[in-house]
């Protein structure tokens, strides 16, 4: 079942998925509209899941489950993965790897591969104040605090040694 993300419960499953380029309007409007299908249908063992999702900087697509109602389960997970591959392939984006670093450059989000990351905060091109995005939260509670945070409040902050 379908409900805004910000009627859902702070203690609310969330999952992030980064895409490795903005969407532009024509592909928010679409997407918006398939995951609005995909979130009023997503079930776990026939269980209808209360759910919601935001997308963020026109970048990033944010999945929520209130596990008061019903848990999500390792096939409902399944599913929305499989969603999110099915999104990949028809927008030609990247959602699904974790090895690359979204991070604020003034007032927009750049996307870079690890490895480049790591080579800009030894080349000081980045510091300790840079806003990172850390897609490892679990709760909207954690997105809402420790998801859009400074380099050295991360788990990035690994690289600034």
């Amino acid at each position: 079942m379908l409900v805004p993300f910000s009627e859902l419960p702070e203690i609310s499953r969330v999952w992030v998925y980064q895409a490795n380029r903005s969407f532009s309007v024509d592909e928010l409007v679409e997407i918006s509209r398939k995951l609005d299908v995909f979130v009023s249908q997503w079930a776990a063992h026939g269980a209808n899941l209360k759910a919601g999702y935001e997308i963020k900087y026109n970048r990033f697509i944010v999945l929520a489950v209130d596990g008061g109602h019903n848990n999500a389960s390792g096939c409902s997970i399944d599913a929305s993965v499989h969603f999110i591959q099915e999104l990949e392939k028809e927008y030609n984006v990247d959602l699904m790897d974790r090895m690359n670093v979204s991070f604020k450059s003034g007032e927009f989000v750049a996307y870079k591969s690890l490895v480049d990351f790591k080579k800009m905060v030894k080349s000081r091109a980045v510091s300790e104040k840079t806003i990172v995005f850390n897609n490892l939260v679990n709760t909207i509670a954690e997105f809402k605090e420790n998801w859009e945070v400074p380099i050295t409040e991360s788990w990035h902050n690994r690289f600034l040694k």
